[in-house]
Protein backbone atom coordinates (compact mmCIF):
# COMPACT_ATOMS: atom_id res chain seq x y z
CA UNK A 1 0.00 0.00 0.00
CA UNK A 2 1.08 3.29 -1.06
CA UNK A 3 1.72 5.77 1.98
CA UNK A 4 0.37 9.75 0.87
CA UNK A 5 2.96 12.21 1.25
CA UNK A 6 2.32 15.03 3.55
CA UNK A 7 3.01 19.02 2.91
CA UNK A 8 5.04 20.97 5.36
CA UNK A 9 6.09 24.21 5.68
CA UNK A 10 9.66 24.93 6.18
CA UNK A 11 11.72 27.86 6.99
CA UNK A 12 15.00 28.28 5.77
CA UNK A 13 17.96 30.52 5.71
CA UNK A 14 18.29 32.26 2.14
CA UNK A 15 21.75 30.88 2.07
CA UNK A 16 20.76 27.14 2.79
CA UNK A 17 17.61 26.97 0.06
CA UNK A 18 20.46 28.36 -2.55
CA UNK A 19 23.20 25.72 -1.19
CA UNK A 20 20.28 23.03 -1.58
CA UNK A 21 19.05 24.23 -4.98
CA UNK A 22 23.24 24.11 -5.71
CA UNK A 23 23.23 20.45 -5.22
CA UNK A 24 19.93 19.06 -6.29
CA UNK A 25 21.08 20.96 -9.56
CA UNK A 26 24.12 19.37 -9.70
CA UNK A 27 22.79 16.02 -8.77
CA UNK A 28 20.19 16.59 -11.67
CA UNK A 29 17.23 16.18 -9.02
CA UNK A 30 14.52 18.22 -7.84
CA UNK A 31 14.95 20.39 -4.69
CA UNK A 32 12.05 18.67 -2.83
CA UNK A 33 14.00 15.69 -3.86
CA UNK A 34 17.20 16.73 -1.65
CA UNK A 35 14.89 17.75 1.43
CA UNK A 36 13.61 14.01 1.37
CA UNK A 37 16.93 12.74 0.81
CA UNK A 38 17.90 15.13 3.83
CA UNK A 39 15.00 13.92 5.76
CA UNK A 40 15.22 9.72 5.23
CA UNK A 41 19.29 9.87 5.97
CA UNK A 42 18.82 11.72 9.46
CA UNK A 43 16.11 9.41 10.22
CA UNK A 44 18.07 6.08 8.91
CA UNK A 45 21.24 7.29 10.64
CA UNK A 46 19.30 8.27 14.28
CA UNK A 47 16.69 5.56 14.63
CA UNK A 48 17.83 5.12 17.74
CA UNK A 49 16.14 7.93 18.78
CA UNK A 50 12.93 6.69 17.66
CA UNK A 51 13.58 3.50 20.01
CA UNK A 52 12.49 4.01 23.70
CA UNK A 53 14.54 0.92 24.86
CA UNK A 54 17.46 3.11 23.35
CA UNK A 55 18.69 4.98 26.56
CA UNK A 56 21.81 6.56 28.29
CA UNK A 57 24.99 5.64 27.21
CA UNK A 58 23.41 3.84 23.91
CA UNK A 59 22.76 7.49 22.86
CA UNK A 60 26.63 8.84 23.40
CA UNK A 61 28.00 8.06 20.29
CA UNK A 62 25.10 9.30 17.81
CA UNK A 63 24.82 12.06 19.67
CA UNK A 64 28.34 12.83 19.20
CA UNK A 65 28.19 12.79 15.56
CA UNK A 66 25.59 16.04 15.59
CA UNK A 67 26.98 17.31 18.38
CA UNK A 68 27.94 20.78 16.05
CA UNK A 69 24.20 20.87 14.81
CA UNK A 70 22.80 20.17 18.65
CA UNK A 71 24.85 23.28 19.87
CA UNK A 72 24.38 24.89 16.41
CA UNK A 73 20.98 24.69 15.72
CA UNK A 74 18.45 23.27 17.90
CA UNK A 75 20.46 24.94 20.85
CA UNK A 76 19.47 22.17 23.54
CA UNK A 77 20.54 23.07 27.29
CA UNK A 78 22.17 20.39 29.41
CA UNK A 79 18.84 20.08 31.21
CA UNK A 80 17.24 19.05 28.11
CA UNK A 81 19.71 16.61 26.53
CA UNK A 82 20.18 14.47 30.07
CA UNK A 83 16.65 14.01 30.16
CA UNK A 84 16.60 13.05 26.18
CA UNK A 85 19.48 10.50 27.34
CA UNK A 86 18.61 9.65 30.92
CA UNK A 87 14.84 10.50 30.82
CA UNK A 88 13.42 6.66 30.48
CA UNK A 89 16.21 4.67 32.00
CA UNK A 90 15.65 1.14 33.18
CA UNK A 91 19.10 -0.08 33.01
CA UNK A 92 21.59 2.07 35.56
CA UNK A 93 24.66 0.16 33.81
CA UNK A 94 23.35 2.76 31.02
CA UNK A 95 23.07 6.14 33.18
CA UNK A 96 25.19 9.15 31.88
CA UNK A 97 26.75 11.70 33.98
CA UNK A 98 25.57 14.75 34.11
CA UNK A 99 29.78 16.03 33.48
CA UNK A 100 29.69 13.97 30.23
CA UNK A 101 26.17 15.31 29.34
CA UNK A 102 28.08 18.64 29.51
CA UNK A 103 30.97 17.41 27.21
CA UNK A 104 28.76 17.19 24.13
CA UNK A 105 27.76 20.65 24.43
CA UNK A 106 31.14 22.01 25.03
CA UNK A 107 32.29 24.76 22.55
CA UNK A 108 35.65 22.43 20.94
CA UNK A 109 37.92 24.82 22.91
CA UNK A 110 36.44 23.86 26.20
CA UNK A 111 36.21 20.37 25.37
CA UNK A 112 39.51 19.89 24.31
CA UNK A 113 40.39 21.59 27.83
CA UNK A 114 38.28 19.48 29.49
CA UNK A 115 39.44 15.98 28.74
CA UNK A 116 42.80 16.89 29.08
CA UNK A 117 42.38 17.12 32.44
CA UNK A 118 40.39 13.65 31.67
CA UNK A 119 42.56 12.01 29.69
CA UNK A 120 46.41 11.56 30.82
CA UNK A 121 47.37 13.25 27.43
CA UNK A 122 47.40 16.06 25.64
CA UNK A 123 44.69 16.46 23.18
CA UNK A 124 46.44 19.25 22.01
CA UNK A 125 47.63 17.25 18.49
CA UNK A 126 44.35 14.92 18.41
CA UNK A 127 41.11 15.80 16.72
CA UNK A 128 38.77 16.72 19.83
CA UNK A 129 35.98 14.96 18.08
CA UNK A 130 37.59 11.64 17.98
CA UNK A 131 38.95 12.09 21.43
CA UNK A 132 35.42 12.61 22.91
CA UNK A 133 34.21 9.35 21.16
CA UNK A 134 37.34 7.42 22.78
CA UNK A 135 36.83 8.86 26.32
CA UNK A 136 33.62 8.22 25.87
CA UNK A 137 33.83 4.55 24.68
CA UNK A 138 36.31 4.14 27.26
CA UNK A 139 34.51 5.31 29.95
CA UNK A 140 31.32 3.53 29.17
CA UNK A 141 32.58 0.33 27.34
CA UNK A 142 30.20 1.20 24.86
CA UNK A 143 32.66 -1.11 22.79
CA UNK A 144 36.39 -1.75 22.87
CA UNK A 145 37.74 1.34 22.93
CA UNK A 146 40.26 1.78 19.90
CA UNK A 147 43.78 2.67 21.21
CA UNK A 148 45.61 5.43 19.27
CA UNK A 149 49.10 5.42 21.03
CA UNK A 150 48.64 5.63 24.63
CA UNK A 151 45.47 7.01 24.13
CA UNK A 152 43.01 6.90 25.75
CA UNK A 153 43.46 6.39 30.03
CA UNK A 154 40.61 7.72 31.43
CA UNK A 155 42.33 9.51 34.62
CA UNK A 156 38.86 10.85 36.04
CA UNK A 157 36.68 8.10 35.62
CA UNK A 158 34.30 8.50 38.02
CA UNK A 159 32.55 11.96 38.32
Amino acid sequence: MKELNEMISLRLLDCDRTDIQAIASRLFVRESDIYRFTISFFLNRFSCLLDPSCTGSDLLLPLCEIRAEINHTLGLKKIQLEKIINGNILDADKYVAMSDVELLLMPQRNLRQRLSKLMEVSTSSVDVEECLKDYLIAKYNLYPAKILGTYPVIVDAVN
